[in-house]
């Protein structure tokens, strides 16, 4: 995964949801163990297109999402998983985070077998899930704003086709650059179907509306409050200065008692006139 984003969303430091959190840990203990053990692992666990077909090999179509090729490679898949995955977590839930990350995974694997299938070459990596939260991500939150580059902001949609459009393009060019871009492309592929084609969206829009009008109205509950405690203040201190009045007279009050007092009567007043307002 490239290293062109940084969400506005929740920056860094956000609290990490528990499905990423694993995911994460799992796929950097096992990139630790790839440099410590230094066993020629991909071509047993990676994706091999011929492996897999000619062999039997179907594990190969989920291991291969937990090996990467270098340091880059898994800190800027993590790092995307991360930054997407967690917000999408937090609408879906776990389970149906899961599940969606794996199918992407799976089947960003099986389009890259589908157009070389007789390749005997390892593909390695998360990317093709990852890709996967990337068109989810752009599909909830099209107008998030994205730092492309970490410093050029562009809206979540717009981010997604420019992605898309640049593995397009490099999935036709004739120079192999190392990189499976069928993958990447078949994760945002069968992210695409699989979201059209369930309630899943339909469920997410909703609780993400709900949760802005719970918010809402929690704000407005809060407003309020502080307004009652506001309005009690004054209260107080109104009968404070009319309590002055009766003991010493008005014309006997300080300059600034009179201030205090002329203040508090036309806070009163706003108060009372937005309350009738809003009867």
């Amino acid at each position: 995964m490239s290293s062109a984003y940084r969400s506005q969303s929740f920056g860094f430091g956000a609290t990490w949801t528990p499905a990423v959190k694993v995911l994460i840990i799992i796929n950097g203990a096992i990139f630790v163990l790839q440099e410590l053990v230094r066993l020629p692992l991909s071509h047993l666990l990676g994706l091999v297109p011929y492996a897999v077909i000619f062999k039997g090999w179907a594990w190969q179509l989920v291991t291969y999402m937990f090996l990467h090729g270098g340091l880059m490679h898994v800190g800027f898949n993590m790092l995307a998983l991360w930054m997407f995955g967690s917000q999408l977590e937090r609408v879906w839930g776990t389970r149906e985070f899961l599940r969606y990350y794996f199918i992407t995974g799976i089947g960003a694997g099986i389009i890259n077998i589908a157009f070389s299938p007789t390749s005997p070459i390892p593909t390695i990596g998360a990317s093709g899930a990852i890709f996967g939260l990337l068109l989810a991500y752009g599909v909830l939150f099209p107008n998030n704003l994205i730092l492309l580059y970490f410093f050029i902001p562009i809206k979540a949609k717009y981010f997604v086709i420019l992605f898309a459009a640049i593995e397009f393009i490099m999935s036709r060019s004739y120079t192999s650059d190392g990189v499976a871009h069928f993958a990447h492309l078949g994760g945002m592929a069968v992210g695409l179907l699989y979201l059209k084609g369930s309630p899943l969206v339909r469920r997410s829009v909703w609780r993400l509306s709900k949760k802005s009008r719970m918010q809402k109205e929690a704000r407005q509950v809060k407003m309020e409050a502080q307004r009652m405690t506001d309005l009690q203040a004054i209260r107080s201190e109104v009968d404070y200065l009319l309590d002055r009045i009766n003991k010493v007279g008005y014309e006997n009050l300080t300059a600034e008692e009179k201030e205090r007092l002329e203040q508090a009567s036309q806070q009163l007043r706003v108060y009372s006139e937005e309350r009738q307002d809003l009867n």
